[in-house]
């Protein structure tokens, strides 16, 4: 089972600013049309409540923890964390409504081109380049701790190792003090770098760097632990 290892906001506080994020929206949706007359109909209302709808499935599927708190999954004597495959395809398919949406409106109304081309292109590139293509990149990269062995997969690299094989550990953090890489010193004076930065992993830091610091405290280089690279 996965345990949600950061809290989400209230639902109170995540569905009213998302009902802001909507009305803000809703009023100025009205730009991208040209619209007859002096006052829009209830049809051109029907098309701005599209465009509404369309900026607030972007939000749902860059604001992941809305829909998907983060969580880690528990396995004997260990935890698993990876970029979660069922998210992925949640997300991509709540992400295919909104390119429907704007062509929807592009063949049914009169629209202004220009509003309408950057409200569509905010919409449609922004999740694919803040979420999917690092979710699809990394769909199978995940890192496994437990207290016996270390194992990962990143792209095309792969390694499994048990605690006894391992001499040291150094935790390499960046000038935030915030980790990003694992360094394994082997006892048999092999070097690996496990590049979490390149993982998806970002929301898992914090809880990666407590379970080494409990559970493999006795092969941690103390001095190095906390040293920035350049």
């Amino acid at each position: 089972m996965g345990k949600i290892i950061r809290p989400r906001y209230p639902v109170e506080f995540s569905v009213g600013l998302l009902l802001l994020i909507f009305g803000l929206s809703l009023f100025f949706s009205h730009e991208i049309f040209r619209i007859p007359g002096v006052h829009p109909d209830e049809r051109m209302y029907f098309g701005m409540f599209l465009v509404s709808s369309a900026i607030i499935i972007m939000l749902l599927v860059l604001w992941e923890e809305f829909l998907f708190p983060v969580k880690v999954k528990a396995i004997e004597k260990g935890l698993v964390f990876r970029n979660h495959r069922n998210k992925l395809k949640v997300q991509a398919l709540i992400y295919i409504i909104i390119p429907v949406i704007f062509v929807f409106i592009y063949l049914n109304y009169q629209v202004n081109l220009v509003p309408f081309v950057v409200c569509a292109a905010i919409c449609i590139l922004a999740p694919v380049m803040g979420k999917l293509i690092s979710g699809i990149k990394n769909y199978n990269d995940f890192l496994k701790l437990t207290k016996e062995s270390i194992e990962y997969k990143n792209n095309k690299e792969v390694g499994s190792f048990v605690l006894t094989d391992i001499r040291e550990i150094v935790l390499i953090k960046d000038e935030r003090n915030v980790l990003h890489k694992i360094q394994l010193f082997t006892n048999a004076n092999h070097e690996v770098t496990i590049d979490l930065d390149e993982m998806e992993l970002e929301e898992y830091y914090h809880s990666i760097n407590k379970f080494i610091s409990v559970y493999y405290r006795n092969l941690l280089k103390a001095d190095e632990s906390s040293k920035p690279t350049l």
